[in-house]
């Protein structure tokens, strides 16, 4: 696994990481079962120009457990949280997978905190057969006994197997605090009608992007997603799947600069 970069915390128990400085303020959140680490290509790019912080989801990293049911609002309110003890003020939120989930969540719930907001390889009203899918897995993954790196088939294609993304989500996948992956497997299963009503109703920028090659974040999710924000974009990253921004990171990179840059 690559190196662990450094976190401070807050108060209530969020590890996170600052880099970089700047006017504006991004937040990155990750998605179920990774870290911080799996932002490291937007970090390192993005901290020239920004502060950027990067949050260990609950249960992940160095990030305490939440106590309770694993229910995506409460991960939302996790992250006002957070945005209040960093002392943030408002902030651009990116967030991948279950990060994007929570990033459309803060945004339908505390606008005045987010100036931009991106959802990556984000999910939307799933279809009945990808619903029952996610929520086989989100039993087999409760029940503690669960292939941890049976996501790879799903997140990376066959040649990119050898890759330093490929070992990185591995190792990661294989850390990862099993109680802390199941809960948040949980609000991930449950979690893509949520807030899904909320994108007529969001004034700031909003980029959804994804991986041509996604099956379960789908092109199409973000392409209706951006169809009803009122200022919604949609990029759609040809031969990539869930992990594009590890696998294509200049291009997601180029994404989120111009999304960064959208007055």
């Amino acid at each position: 696994m690559s190196k662990t970069l450094p976190r401070s915390k807050t108060p209530s128990g969020a590890a996170y990481l600052e880099r970089g400085e700047g006017d504006e303020t991004l937040v990155l959140i990750h998605g179920v079962g990774m870290r911080i680490e799996a932002w490291q290509p937007q970090i390192d790019r993005l901290a020239n120009d920004f502060r950027v912080v990067a949050v260990d989801l609950p249960g992940h990293g160095f990030s305490d457990a939440l106590s309770g049911a694993p229910e995506l609002s409460r991960y939302v309110e996790w992250f006002r949280r957070f945005l209040e003890e960093a002392e943030t003020g408002p902030v651009n939120v990116a967030g991948h997978s279950m990060g994007a989930l929570i990033a459309g969540g803060i945004v339908a719930t505390a606008p005045e905190k987010v100036r931009r907001v991106a959802l990556l390889n984000g999910v939307h009203r799933r279809g009945a057969d990808a619903r029952r899918a996610v929520e086989a897995r989100a039993k087999e993954i409760g029940s503690g006994a669960f292939d941890r790196v049976a996501p790879l088939a799903r997140w990376f294609s066959q040649d990119e197997a050898q890759t330093e993304a490929y070992a990185l989500v591995r190792d990661l996948l294989q850390a990862v605090d099993p109680a802390g992956y199941a809960a948040a497997y949980a609000a991930f299963a449950g979690g893509d009608a949520i807030y899904a009503d909320c994108w007529p109703r969001v004034e700031c920028p909003a980029l959804f992007l994804t991986g041509d090659g996604d099956l379960n974040s789908t092109a199409a999710m973000a392409r209706d997603m951006a169809a009803a924000a009122r200022r919604g974009r949609a990029v759609v990253i040809e031969g990539h799947r869930h992990m594009v921004n590890l696998t294509a990171p200049e291009e997601v990179n180029r994404a989120l600069a111009a999304w960064l840059a959208t007055r």
